[in-house]
């Protein structure tokens, strides 16, 4: 429609117009004309059906516009008279006809001095005839799209007066290019089974959800919905025998398999049968089979609502009985929305789809189907997952892309292995996605952004929501940690405490704040005599990307999706390739919490694939990272070059701890450790570098040995284990390398430094002394158990703040002393996101985390790392 709009650059004064078709989508053309402030001087539509007007009437007949509902306009080839003197009493100018059904007249067509335009459902010349845009699909077409076009006597053929094009998308039906093009209803058509599984697909997927492609099933017709294809494994199901196809079909728990002729296989989401009753597919062998529930007092109010609400709609019904039939009385597709609409105004809480009317067409079966959605009990589709038995229990271990509050296989079917680092076996197959699933995703966080629950949702809601999920993780850290622990090889009680427990604390931090985001009003001069109030919004971004590390699965996703979420953004979001199973199993958690689907989606694969296209896509505002400084920037130039989508960045990091010799020694011994070897060292504040000053250096050494022989290394699911694997064996590789360039260059191997001979990807804990500043391992970050020491002179409080500061990497450091004016004279000094004082690694959700120079911009955290995922808008209003 906005294609007419154009026109108004060639007609300077606005037109008269007759509107000649039908259907919702003429009522949309006769909307928007008139609201462009073009006159409607007569709308000739179809006559009522079952004392039921078309949509296009009732807009019309609201409006006070004349409206002629011939059921004809000629008889035995030639115009009827009456119906043409009637249309030329109008006096139009241009006839727009958007979808039309009837044959209307050459003297009708031609009659307007700017003659009549015409909306057409394709690219023409391609597919001619009603039922292009279901062609489109049908014929796998890479593009789709419009044409309006002047009319002549083929009233197809003639001049093309402007072309609108799409890119056909794999899973795109009917009903979704309807959202973005225009197009006329099409012919209810019989699918041929017969043939390839992609050809069944388009055919079925091309009159989704008008008219509808059916089957024979069990000697009764049955349309079919939902259509896609099935890549990877097919799910186990019950059989069941469909006429014409080249073998049985399945019902399993997410809908009828059915298989093409070349043994590949679609699945099918819903079934309607011939008396308008629609059912999901799974539910084939079971339907009506689901008890009763009974109503309280005040549901039973609120069905009398809804009775009247139907009555309102189904007029021609003289009353709303239990056993009424919503469609078997009259009602349409318009009627449908109208129903919809009207609930979400009455009870937004409430998730209603226009598929719920159709599965439930009875009152009674509506107002079941209702109320269950009220209470929370409507059953989510069960979801698609693992169970292993480990660490003396049984854990549900999602393995599939995770994208619209769904489990499913990645677009192309591809999976990789997930390695377990303690003994080097494969965990399990994992979805490796592709750049089609992180589009799905995105266009999936869109919607739910913008139209979904979650974007219209109270703030105070949407942080039960959260607090909600805080509690699921709870109730589940067990497992969780379990997870953490084959999937990264963190010691389970560290995995346990830190990596799911501060994840919990993350959510229930910032489920607090999700009220409590405001704006300001600020002064500003007064334009006399009238007076001036300025206010300032702090508003969601929208879609957001988060793009995660493997060292932290669960707690990396924590610290920037929790803040992400509060603000009321959305997400896509990419855990590490080596370690995606606590996101998975996050996910699962969020199903269960009540988020709304398409707001938190998750894409395990590839950093060059995946992270790449969230970096470059378009409807991406937002990209968080935690990663390597060379990636980092090149996240930055894609994220620059695509549509300026604002990121923030935790990178790479070299952190200084600088002990002084009037430190508490054994404090310093047992925090100097742990800021080395905590998390095996993969962690991303640790100190990649201790400065000892001389006169205690060599008693500190001592005593890190000897606590190093102390320590137990071993499978980390042992509640007694100290020092874990390694995260994975290419890494192992790197820090033996790295361990090898620095006694190549020098430094003292004091301990440890090699590969623990067992299976598995274990390294000991190491230890160099007399690392000189231009030495290699001075100088780049390990990532891993290595202790990287040099001395100071005793006093050099400026020598070593140099030393220390002579970095390109600013994220952490640290100082050990008993002298509190040295502790924060150097703490001004240190060019870091954030200084330890007599102590490392102590973290707080409510703390911005953060570092500076080549470590990185934006925080983690706090109220800081709220405003990473919001924008602030001005409004100024003059009264």
């Amino acid at each position: 429609m906005c294609s007419l709009l154009s026109l108004q650059h060639y007609y300077q004064n606005k037109l008269k117009l007759a509107i000649i078709g039908q259907s919702l989508f003429g009522q949309e053309v006769y909307s928007n004309l008139r609201r462009q402030g073009h006159k409607v001087v007569g709308v000739f539509t179809v006559p009522d059906k079952d004392g039921k007007a078309d949509p296009l009437a009732v807009a019309a007949e609201k409006d006070g516009t004349p409206v002629f509902k011939f059921p004809r306009w000629r008889v035995k080839g030639k115009p009827i008279p009456e119906v043409v003197e009637a249309y030329k009493a109008v006096g139009a100018e241009l006839n727009v006809l958007p979808f039309c059904s009837q044959f209307i007249p050459m003297n009708i067509i031609d009659h307007p001095k700017h003659g009549s335009i015409i909306y057409h459902p394709s690219i023409l010349p391609l597919h001619r005839g009603a039922s292009a845009i279901n062609w489109t699909l049908i014929h796998g077409d890479k593009k789709a799209g419009f044409t309006v076009f002047w009319a002549d006597d083929g009233l197809d053929t003639g001049p093309i007066l402007l072309q609108r094009e799409c890119a056909v998308e794999s899973s795109d039906t009917v009903d979704t290019l309807y959202n973005r093009f225009l197009f006329p209803e099409g012919i209810r058509a019989m699918v041929n089974l017969a043939q390839p599984a992609e050809a069944i697909h388009n055919w079925i997927r091309g009159h989704d959800k008008v008219p509808g492609a059916w089957t024979v099933i069990d000697g009764q017709s049955v349309t079919l919905y939902g259509s896609s294809m099935l890549g990877g494994s097919v799910p186990a199901g019950q059989p069941l025998e469909i006429e014409g196809a080249s073998r049985p079909g399945l019902i399993a728990k997410n809908g009828l398999i059915l298989y093409g002729t070349d043994g590949k296989a679609l699945l099918v989401k819903n079934l309607q049968f011939e008396d308008g009753k629609m059912i999901p597919a799974s539910k084939y062998f079971s339907s009506g089979e689901s008890s009763s529930v009974d109503l309280t007092d005040a549901e039973k109010k609120m069905a009398e609502e809804i009775r009247t609400i139907w009555k309102g709609i189904l007029s021609n019904v003289a009353a709303i009985e239990d056993t009424t039939d919503f469609f078997k009385s009259g009602a349409a597709s318009m009627d449908v929305v109208r129903l919809v609409e009207e609930l979400k105004q009455k009870c937004a809480s409430v998730q209603l789809q226009n598929e719920d009317v159709y599965m439930a067409t009875t009152f009674q079966d509506f107002i079941q189907m209702f109320v269950r959605k009220l209470r929370g009990e409507d059953q989510e589709e069960e979801l698609d997952i693992d169970y292993v038995k480990v660490n003396n229990m049984t854990v549900k271990m999602p393995y599939q892309c995770f994208i619209n509050g769904k489990f499913e296989d990645a677009e192309n079917g591809k999976t990789y292995d997930t390695i377990n680092p303690t003994d080097g076996s494969v965990i399990c197959k994992v979805s490796y996605a592709s750049v089609e699933d992180v589009d799905r995703a995105v266009a999936a966080a869109k919607e739910a952004y913008d139209n979904g629950l979650w974007g219209k949702m109270n703030p105070r809601d949407r942080g039960s929501l959260l607090y909600k999920l805080a509690d699921l993780m709870e109730e589940h850290q067990e497992e969780l940690a379990t997870i953490e622990s084959i999937d990264s090889g963190a010691v389970y009680t560290l995995a346990l405490k830190t990596h799911v427990g501060m994840s919990i604390q993350t959510f229930r931090y910032f489920a607090g704040w999700c009220d409590k985001i405001q704006g300001k009003t600020i002064p500003i001069n007064q334009a006399r005599p009238n007076r001036n109030l300025t206010f300032t919004k702090k508003e969601p971004l929208g879609v957001c990307a988060i793009v995660i590390p493997w060292n932290y699965p669960l707690m990396m996703l924590a610290w920037k999706s929790a803040a992400c979420l509060a603000a009321g953004n959305t997400l896509v979001l990419k855990p590490a390739q080596v370690t995606p199973l606590t996101a998975l199993k996050f996910a699962e958690l969020s199903v269960k919490a009540g988020i709304p689907k398409g707001v938190i989606n998750i894409l395990p694969g590839s950093g060059g694939m995946v992270g790449q296209r969230l970096s470059d896509h378009p409807d991406i505002r937002k990209l968080g990272f935690t990663g390597s400084t060379p990636i980092g920037k090149q996240i930055m130039k894609s994220c620059a070059l695509s549509n300026l989508k604002k990121v923030s960045l935790e990178l790479g990091g070299k952190s200084p701890l600088i002990i002084f010799s009037d430190c508490d020694i054994d404090k310093a011994v047992r925090m100097g450790m742990s800021s080395v070897y905590f998390n095996k060292g993969e962690n991303c504040i640790a100190a990649g570098r201790l400065f000892v000053e001389e006169s205690i250096h060599d008693e500190f050494i001592s005593q890190v040995v000897e606590e190093i022989q102390k320590m137990k290394i071993g499978d980390p699911l042992d509640r007694s284990t100290d020092h874990g694997p390694q995260n994975h064996k290419a890494h192992l590789d790197k820090l033996l390398e790295y361990c090898d360039i620095g006694v190549k260059e020098g430094a003292t191997l004091v301990y440890g430094g090699r590969q623990v001979d067992r299976p598995g990807f274990f390294m000991e804990p190491t230890v160099f002394t007399d690392v000189e500043d231009h030495m290699f391992i001075a100088k780049e970050e390990s990532f891993g158990p290595v202790m990287v020491v040099s001395k100071f002179k005793d006093g050099d409080v400026e020598g070593v703040l140099e030393r220390a500061n002579d970095t390109e990497y600013g994220l952490a450091s640290g100082v050990f002393t008993r002298d509190i004016n040295k502790a924060m004279y150097v703490s001004e000094r240190l060019e870091a996101g954030t200084v330890f004082i007599n102590t490392y690694n102590k973290t707080d959700v409510a703390s911005p985390f953060g570092g500076f120079k080549q470590s990185g911009f934006g925080k983690d955290l706090g109220e800081d790392a709220l405003m990473e995922y919001l924008k602030t808008k001005a409004v100024t209003v003059e009264y």
